[in-house]
C-alpha cells in the first residue's frame, strides 16, 4: 500500500483519480485496508465536525504503521457544493506528499465500502435493490453494489419525482442496470433483498414495517447527529449489526443513539466491518436483517489516496509543486538584534 518516494509531492486533480482507480479496484484496496486495522496496522482519526446554517465542516484521517503514509481528508459541505482535498504526509519525518482532489476518492470510498459490506453481509443471490436518494452519491453507491451482486431489477426514489426519473435514465445508460423511478421508500424497498439509503434526511424515511425479511441495508446518508435515515426501531430486526467506525456511531448516529442509549449490551452488538472482514463473515444463514452503517472513515481515505498516489508516481500523472520550505521563517514585526 505504500506510495515510494518522491522529491517533491504531486497534486492529482479529479480527472486524474478517475483515471487511476475504478470501483473494483477500490473495494480490493478497502478490503485490504480493513484486515489491516483488524489486526492493529492500521489506527483511525475519529471524525470531527462543526455545522452552521445546515452546513458542516468536516475532518477524518488515519496512519498505517507498516507504510509510511499518514493522511487526513477535509471539506465544507455547504448547499452549494464541496471540494474536498486528501493531504497525505510521510508519517517519519512529516512532509508533505500529495494532496489529491478527493471529490470522485470519496465517491470510490463511499460506494465501495458499502460494495464490500454488501458482499460480505447481503444473501449471496440478493438481486433486488431499492436505492432511497438519488443525489451525488447515489451512482457510486448503486455502482458498488453492482460490483458484488448480480442486480435483476433496482427502484429508486427520491422525494424529487423529477431527480429520481432523471437517475434511473442516466444510471441505467452509464451502468446498463434495469432500474426505475417509484413514488415511495415503501415501493422501493418492497420485496428489495439490497436496500442502500444516501440521503440527508431529518426525518426516518425507511420503517421496519417496509423490509422484507432477509435483506440487507447499507445506510450511508445521515452522518451528523442531525440526520435520521431509517427508525431505530428497525435495529431491534438486525442479526448482524455492522459499522465501519463502531466510536464514530457511537458519537454521530442518531440512529443509533436513540436505539442504543446508554445500553451497553446494545452497543455491544455493534461490530466493525473490519472483524467481519478479518473472520471470513459469513452472514447468518438465517438473519432476519442485516445492516451496515457507514459514516466515513480516515483509513478508507488514506488507504485509497495511498494507492491512487502509487499508480500516479508509476504512470507519472500529477503535477508536482515545490515541497514547503522547513526552515520556520523570521516572526513577522520582529528586529533583527544591531551590533553596538
Amino acid at each position: 500500500m505504500a506510495a515510494p518516494m518522491t522529491a517533491d509531492p504531486l497534486w492529482i486533480a479529479e480527472a486524474e483519480v478517475v483515471s487511476l482507480i475504478d470501483m473494483d479496484d477500490a473495494i480490493a484496496v478497502l478490503e485490504r485496508a480493513l484486515a489491516m486495522e483488524a489486526r492493529g496496522a492500521a489506527a483511525n482519526m475519529l471524525k470531527t465536525h462543526v455545522s452552521w446554517n445546515g452546513d458542516t465542516l468536516h475532518a477524518i484521517g488515519a496512519t498505517f504503521l507498516d507504510d509510511s503514509l499518514v493522511g487526513t481528508k477535509t471539506w465544507a459541505h455547504t448547499r452549494h457544493g464541496a471540494t474536498p482535498l486528501l493531504i497525505l504526509f510521510d508519517s517519519h519525518d512529516g512532509s508533505l506528499r500529495a494532496i489529491i482532489e478527493a471529490f470522485a476518492l470519496g465517491q470510490l470510498r463511499t460506494g465501495g465500502i458499502s460494495g464490500l459490506a454488501t458482499r460480505w453481509l447481503s444473501a449471496p443471490d440478493a438481486d433486488d435493490m431499492a436505492l432511497v436518494g438519488a443525489g451525488k452519491q447515489a451512482m457510486a453507491q448503486l455502482a458498488g453494489v453492482a460490483a458484488v451482486r448480480d442486480l435483476r431489477r433496482v427502484r429508486v426514489f427520491s422525494r424529487s419525482p423529477k431527480n429520481s426519473g432523471a437517475f434511473a435514465r442516466s444510471a441505467q445508460s452509464e451502468l446498463g442496470l434495469t432500474i426505475g423511478a417509484v413514488t415511495s421508500a415503501a415501493a422501493a424497498a418492497e420485496g428489495a433483498s439490497l436496500i442502500t439509503l444516501v440521503t440527508r434526511a431529518t426525518e426516518p424515511i425507511l420503517a421496519s414495517a417496509m423490509v422484507a425479511r432477509g435483506a440487507h441495508i447499507n445506510a450511508v446518508g445521515a452522518i451528523t447527529p442531525d440526520r435520521i435515515e431509517f427508525e431505530p426501531a428497525l435495529l431491534a430486526r438486525c442479526d448482524l449489526i455492522v459499522a465501519d467506525s463502531v466510536a464514530q456511531v457511537r458519537t454521530l448516529s442518531r440512529e443509533f443513539r436513540e436505539f442504543c442509549g446508554e445500553n451497553e449490551a446494545s452497543w455491544h452488538r455493534v461490530i466493525p466491518l473490519s472483524e467481519v472482514v478479518a473472520r471470513g463473515g459469513p452472514r447468518p444463514g438465517s438473519a432476519d436483517l442485516t445492516l451496515f452503517k457507514a459514516m466515513g472513515m480516515g483509513i478508507c481515505d488514506v488507504a485509497l489516496g495511498a494507492e491512487v498516489l502509487k499508480r500516479a508516481i508509476d504512470r507519472s500523472a500529477g503535477r508536482r509543486f515545490t515541497h514547503p520550505q522547513r526552515a520556520a521563517p523570521r516572526l513577522c514585526g520582529t528586529s533583527q538584534r544591531r551590533n553596538s
